[in-house]
């Protein structure tokens, strides 16, 4: 690495070189008001007189990763933004020359700064070589065509807002500036030093750089000129393309990224450490399970996109709920919804059974809203949810793990729905909340929608805010006492109407029959749902509001139901907060949640270390102090069992788990934590011989795996309760799976990139090998291209057994030994040919 410091000027007009933005470079996004600042610095360095302005560093590798036979590229990892504009005042400066009939000057910017003059190709001409749309846009505004891209771009806003300022009186001053600019120029040797981390330390502090751009960095930064290219294109721009609001124009890559590492870990990063969570997740970026993990980050992307664009869904019923989704702002349910489309994508349910899931997220936390329980919770619930659907028995497993939340994170029964709505302002609440309740309510299974969010209909007060004094003669003392200060904001009190303001404080019979000027402003002439039982009455008073919002009730449970599912009565069956949880005897867990982090265990000691080990790490002074709660010391023989936790510091491991418990409910009340442990208790006590079917999957897998001969395929994959295991088959977006269901084993080869143009491709061409591939196998497979779904798959299967029924394992385990490995070698050299 060589560091020297020089004048901007001069390194900008080395001939035949070419500055090359790399595509793994963030986007260009200086403003006018960096702009501004920069420009400020130039003119004023010139009219102060000072000899110099430094403005900071660019780093570059000098030789580049590929260079053509005319011009030598500097690849630039860092000063990619002062670069670009500083380029873009050079073209602003050359326009102004060229407009203003200063040939001289404008000849000397364009050959000396914008292009090398003496090449023979035109891919050499430009001096600033970029990888992006930026590209187009500063070719665009060089050869004066930039009135012609309707796309919003930082470069032509950019270039339009220096045109503005440069005059005659200052064009000098500007190019004098310029010549004073100076920096510090880091070259890197390509082979010897390491661009990565050179970047990351300039970076370090995450001010500079979005979380999204350090990680397309780590992506792009030391595949070879041509690779990075490639994987831009093919992977991390369809992304960018995505993850983006396309209304308010904003790259959202950050936040997607987030949600998905929250789904794959079933904890929640922090959003100023994605970038580090992602980086630690896939160090080895040569194994192949890195490649089929960009595959997978790009096909939920496409997800994703539905998500915070809801109008590019084409499906009409899908759009309208998740245009609800979005307008509530239920983000926290990305993650969890990611997975549910690429399932609805990929076959495993129907159109009908997502619009199902999709109405079942609405009422989980709608029912919550109304009740008044905490939104925090809902990062909880939905970071870790996939884990516990069951895809034999998709929605119902989805409803059974929701209503089987308890405390805080529970599922509103109608009772408590009932109890809410009678007395919660639903009128002093967010715009996005009202209008949510009162479209749903109003459109109910009505044939001729009506558009609740124009802004003609507005919500009124049937008792109103001000009442005139009638009605104080209309009604009783209590009566008028109660519509005023309990339910003057509630559901029963409200409607919709286009006559809010001509209704105002009138008597009800004036608001029902009101027709001035043949205007009908009128409830008499409404066609509004909600205006339906109010033309039935003639007087308002407490019996007909308790009928009308018996009559919303009622209404509100056809809308956001209540899942008709049969649970498990039984608490041990919960996910609850530790502080809520009965004893642990005779039990087992399924898993446990401490800050945010899911574990799979099922022994309460491991969790007993685990959250020790963490508490240790938060705060070891405050953990050692606790000697009264657990005793702690470096001496094993103080103990009978003594297991370390951190440090050479040691704890009793002979105890109860009814004793480790207690200690941890007491140790987290020390540490104000006693909201960050959740547990879930296997079903049933451990000895009742009837484990839950989690369980059997799992112990299932967990005997079969070391049984594999002949085959490498799953000897690092881990046990997990689902019916399915996984691996890559070695060409991304194909995987190998063993699948076990009530009635079925079965292997099968799945394509499933994200790409469905791709997986029809790949399928057809393993289809015209078929004769070969079945020979290799022994014998007929079931070819299934699925044409309407993104995936398609090959497989073979064995029916009649039941996996619950563990006098079926051993004829299960015999199908898994003698048809992988056979399948494996009949279709490895045909996938290669793939790639």
């Amino acid at each position: 690495m060589k560091a020297n410091e020089l004048q901007i000027i001069n390194f900008l007009q080395t001939p035949k070189v070419q500055f090359v933005i790399p595509v793994y470079q963030r986007n260009y996004d200086w403003t006018t008001t960096e702009c501004e600042e920069l420009l400020k610095d130039i003119i004023s360095v010139r009219e102060e007189n000072r000899s110099s302005h430094f403005i900071g560093s660019i780093v570059f590798i000098h030789e580049g990763i590929y260079s053509t036979s005319e011009v030598r590229e500097l690849i630039i990892i860092d000063g990619q933004q002062r670069l670009t504009t500083i380029n873009i005042l050079f073209v602003a400066l050359y326009s102004f020359s060229l407009e203003n009939g200063k040939k001289q000057d404008a000849d000397m910017l364009y050959n000396t700064f914008l292009i090398n003059q003496y090449v023979q190709y035109e891919i050499s001409k430009l001096k600033l070589k970029q990888t992006d749309a930026n590209s187009v846009a500063f070719k665009a505004i060089l050869v004066g065509t930039e009135k012609g891209i309707d796309d919003y771009s930082n470069v032509i806003e950019n270039y339009n807002y220096f045109r503005g300022i440069i005059t005659e009186e200052n064009f000098q001053t500007i190019l004098e500036g310029l010549h004073r600019l100076i920096f510090v120029e880091i070259s890197l040797e390509r082979g010897k030093d390491d661009p990565q981390r050179i970047f990351e330390s300039l970076n370090s502090t995450g001010l500079d750089l979005s979380q999204s751009d350090l990680i397309r960095n780590f992506i792009l930064m030391d595949l070879p000129h041509l690779g990075q290219t490639k994987v831009y294109e093919a992977v991390w721009s369809p992304i960018e393309q995505n993850a983006r609001d396309i209304t308010k124009r904003t790259s959202l890559v950050s936040d997607y990224i987030r949600d998905y590492l929250t789904l794959k870990n079933k904890k929640i990063p922090n959003k100023n450490k994605v970038y580090a969570e992602f980086k630690g997740l896939y160090q080895n970026k040569k194994d192949e399970t890195y490649h089929q993990e960009l595959e997978n980050i790009k096909s939920l992307s496409y997800h994703y996109k539905k998500f915070v664009n809801p109008s590019t869904v084409p499906d009409k019923l899908i759009r309208r709920e998740l245009e609800y989704i979005h307008r509530l702002e239920i983000n926290v349910a990305y993650p969890f919804l990611l997975q549910v489309f690429e399932d609805e994508e990929n076959g495993i349910i129907n159109k009908d059974e997502l619009i199902k899931v999709l109405k079942l997220v609405q009422s989980f936390v709608w029912r919550r809203f109304i009740i008044g329980l905490p939104t925090s919770a809902l990062n909880k619930i939905f970071m870790t949810l996939y884990s516990e659907i069951d895809s034999e028995e998709y929605y119902e497993s989805l409803a059974v793990a929701l209503l089987k939340k308890g405390g805080s994170l529970k599922f509103p029964t109608n009772e408590e729905i009932k109890v809410a709505l009678r007395d919660k302002d639903l009128y002093n609440t967010q715009a996005k909340n009202r209008n949510y309740l009162f479209e749903l309510l109003e459109n109910f299974k009505n044939k001729e929608h009506v558009d609740t969010s124009n802004e003609q209909i507005t919500v009124e007060h049937i008792f109103p805010r001000t009442p005139c004094p009638e009605w104080e003669d209309e009604l009783r003392p209590e009566s008028y006492f109660d519509f005023k200060e309990k339910y003057l904001n509630t559901i029963g009190n409200l409607t919709l109407s286009g006559n809010n303001g001509a209704l105002s404080n009138r008597t009800f019979k004036e608001k029902k029959e009101m027709n001035e000027a043949g205007k009908e402003q009128g409830y008499i002439f409404s066609r509004l749902w909600l205006n339906t039982y109010l033309q039935k009455i003639d007087k308002w008073d407490i019996s007909a509001f308790e009928e009308r919002l018996k009559i919303i009730y009622e209404r509100f449970l056809k809308i956001w139901e209540y899942p008709d599912v049969v649970v498990f009565d039984s608490r041990d069956a919960e996910e609850q907060n530790i502080f809520d949880a009965d004893t642990p005897t005779y039990k087992k867990l399924e898993y446990f949640i401490f800050e945010d982090t899911k574990i799979d265990e099922e022994a309460v000691a491991q969790m007993y270390f685990y959250v020790l080990k963490q508490l240790y790490q938060k705060n070891s002074e405050l953990l050692l102090e606790g000697q009264e709660i657990i005793k702690i010391t470096r001496n094993i023989k103080d103990f009978r069992d003594g297991r370390e936790i951190a440090n050479g510091w040691f704890v009793e491991a002979n105890i109860d788990s009814n004793t480790k418990f207690s200690a941890l409910k007491k140790l987290l009340t020390i540490y104000e934590m006693e909201e960050e442990l959740f547990i879930k208790y296997q079903s049933g006590p451990v000895n009742s011989g009837e484990p839950g079917k989690f369980s059997i999957r799992r112990k299932y897998w967990q005997q079969l795996i070391p049984l594999l001969e002949g085959t490498g395929l799953f000897t690092k994959i881990k046990p997990t309760k689902d019916h399915w295991l996984s691996t890559g088959a070695g060409k991304s977006g194909i995987n190998f799976t063993m699948i076990i269901t009530k009635s079925c084993v079965r292997v099968e080869l799945g394509i499933l990139s994200s790409s469905k143009e791709t997986n029809k491709r790949d399928f057809k061409r393993l289809y015209q090998q078929k004769s070969d591939i079945e020979t290799a196998f022994g014998r007929p497979l079931e070819w299934q291209e699925l044409p309407d779904n993104k995936m398609s798959r090959i497989k073979t299967e064995m029916t009649g057994i039941n996996l619950f029924n563990e006098g079926d394992w051993d004829q299960m385990n015999q199908f898994f030994i003698e048809n992988l490995p056979r399948f494996e070698r009949a279709f490895k050299e045909q996938i290669l040919r793939l790639k």
